[in-house]
């Protein structure tokens, strides 16, 4: 693995995003953060990296 993670993270508009890290755009927005988990680890798998997930305020729960 290179380092790189992607985020698990509350969306502003509502639901939660798929984000890589250094990455501007949203990988994906999802309607519930079980839907978000289960893409991130989709696409981490394919490209080597982590997931890390961040509950509704923020904080990293699950690394």
């Amino acid at each position: 693995m290179a380092g790189k993670k992607h985020h698990v993270l509350r969306n502003p508009s509502g639901g939660w995003s798929v984000k890589k890290e250094g990455s501007a755009r949203a990988s994906g927005k999802f309607a519930t953060q079980k839907e978000a988990i289960e893409a991130a680890k989709a696409i981490s798998q394919k490209q080597g990296t982590r997931v890390v997930v961040h509950d509704r305020n923020g904080r990293i729960t699950k690394r």
